[in-house]
C-alpha cells in the first residue's frame, strides 16, 4: 500500500519522534510498502526531495519558526497532491500542519492514523504560548478527523487531559526499538575514544538537553552519589548545543554542572553502535523526565534490551518499561534526592534489577511495530 507519512521534523534532526518515525518507515519498507515522508526542510541545505532506504523524503521550504514549529507556505500545495496519491494518511503530532492535512483526508476520503506522541508543554514565554495553543487547537481538529489514534501506552493515553476525550479511538503501540549488533571490540573502542576505565561506575542519559528532560536533577543528584561512589561518571548522549528552543536552559544547566565537570561528560550524537555500546557499559541509565512532553522514553527499552537497568520518573507512560520489565527504579519526578537514592541502590545491588524483560523487548521490535501500524492500515483501508 502507498503509506503518507507528515512530521514536523525527520532525519537527520534528532528526537525521539524522528527516530521513531524512521524506525516505522524503514520497517514498512521493508514489507514491502510505498512510503512517504512529508516533513520540512528545517535545514536549507537538506535536498526538496530524495530517496533513502527506499522511503521517499518530500521537504517542503520553510519560511520562518514559531516556536519549535515551523511555516511552511507550500505545504497545502504538496499535503493535497499526496493526500490524492495514497492509500492511507498518518500524522504525528505535535504539527501545526496537522490539523490541514487531516482536512484534506477527510475532503478526499482517506483514511487518517494520528499518532500522538505527547501533551506539548513548552517553556514559559509570550512566543511558546501562543505555539502551544496553536498546536493544543491543531491536534484538537486532527483528533476530530482521525479514524484512530495510537498512542505508545494506554497508561499515558487514559491519564492525557486531551486522549481522555478522544479515548474511543486509542491504540497501544509500543515504539519501535533497534539496539545495532556489537561485540567486544566495539565496547573496547568505545572505552578507548571516550577515556572510560575499568574503576568507574557509568550513569548514562540520552536524551536531547531540553527542559522536559529533567537533566537538571540528574545534575543536582550527582554529589550525592559521588559521596558513596566517589569514581561515579555521568555520560550524557543526545544534542546539547544550539538546541532549538533550549538556549537558556543549556546555560541553566551548565552552571549546575560546573562544579562536578569533571564527572560529566558530553558525548554528543553517537552512531548505532556507539549507542550499543553506551547502554551496555552503562551500569544505570537515567530517564529524570518531569512532564507530559515525555509520553514514554524509548531510550529505557534500549538500556533494558541491553541488561541496563533504568531509573526513570513515575509520570504516565515513563513508568511502564520499569514495570514490565522490573529492570529498574520508578522515582518522583522532580526529585533530586530520590534520583541519587535509586542510583546508590543501583549500584549497590545490580543483581536485584535484571529481570525478564523478552516479552517488553519483542513488542517493540521495528518489524513487530510495522505489522501493529500494517493491521491498523488494512482494518481502515477494507
Amino acid at each position: 500500500m502507498r503509506i503518507l507519512i507528515a512530521l514536523t521534523y525527520y532525519r537527520p534532526h534528532y528526537s525521539g519522534l524522528t527516530i521513531y518515525t524512521e524506525r516505522q518507515a524503514r520497517a514498512l519498507a521493508a514489507r514491502g510498502h510505498h512510503v512517504i515522508i512529508l516533513t520540512s526542510r528545517f535545514d536549507p541545505n537538506l535536498p526538496a526531495h530524495e530517496v533513502i532506504n527506499g522511503i521517499e523524503i518530500i521537504r517542503p521550504k520553510v519560511l520562518f519558526r514559531l516556536s519549535k514549529g515551523v511555516i511552511m507556505p507550500s505545504m497545502p500545495f504538496w499535503a493535497f497532491n499526496l493526500v490524492k496519491q495514497v492509500d492511507i494518511v498518518q500524522v504525528h503530532v505535535p504539527q501545526l500542519d496537522a490539523a490541514l492535512i487531516a482536512l484534506f483526508a477527510r475532503l478526499l476520503g482517506k483514511p487518517l492514523v494520528l499518532t500522538y506522541h505527547c501533551d506539548l508543554q513548552l517553556p514559559r514565554g509570550l512566543i511558546h504560548k501562543i505555539a502551544n495553543r496553536v498546536s493544543n487547537l491543531a491536534n484538537h481538529i486532527t483528533a476530530q478527523f482521525a479514524d484512530v489514534i495510537v498512542q505508545n501506552t494506554k497508561d499515558y493515553a487514559e491519564n492525557s487531559p486531551f486522549l481522555k476525550k478522544y479515548i474511543h479511538k486509542v491504540e497501544p503501540v509500543y515504539p519501535p526499538i533497534k539496539i545495532a549488533k556489537i561485540n567486544q571490540i566495539d565496547i573496547d573502542a568505545f572505552r578507548k575514544k571516550y577515556q572510560i576505565t575499568p574503576d568507574q561506575q557509568l550513569l548514562g542519559m540520552a536524551a536531547r538537553l531540553a527542559t522536559e528532560k529533567g537533566v537538571e536533577y540528574l545534575a543536582q543528584a550527582l554529589p550525592t552519589v559521588l559521596e558513596k561512589h566517589p569514581q561515579s561518571r555521568v555520560l550524557f548522549v543526545g544534542p546539547y548545543q544550539d538546541v532549538v528552543g533550549e538556549e537558556e536552559y543549556a546555560k541553566k544547566v551548565q552552571r549546575i554542572i560546573e562544579p562536578i565537570q569533571d564527572h560529566w561528560t558530553f558525548l554528543g550524537v553517537l552512531s548505532p553502535k556507539e549507542m550499543a555500546a553506551f547502554f551496555n557499559i552503562c551500569d544505570v541509565t537515567v530517564l529524570p523526565s518531569i512532564n507530559s512532553t515525555e509520553s514514554f522514553g524509548m531510550v529505557q527499552v534500549e538500556s533494558i534490551t541491553c541488561g541496563t537497568p533504568v531509573i526513570a520518573s513515575d509520570l504516565p507512560g515513563i513508568r511502564i518499561p520499569v514495570k514490565e520489565s522490573g529492570m529498574g527504579i520508578i522515582v518522583p519526578p522532580a526529585n533530586a534526592p530520590a534520583i541519587a537514592q535509586a542510583i546508590n541502590t543501583v549500584l549497590e545491588k545490580p543483581e536485584e534489577f535484571q529481570s525478564n524483560s523478552e516479552v517488553l523487548v519483542k513488542q517493540s521490535e521495528p518489524q513487530a511495530v510495522a505489522i501493529q501500524y500494517e493491521k491498523i492500515y488494512q482494518k481502515l483501508i477494507s
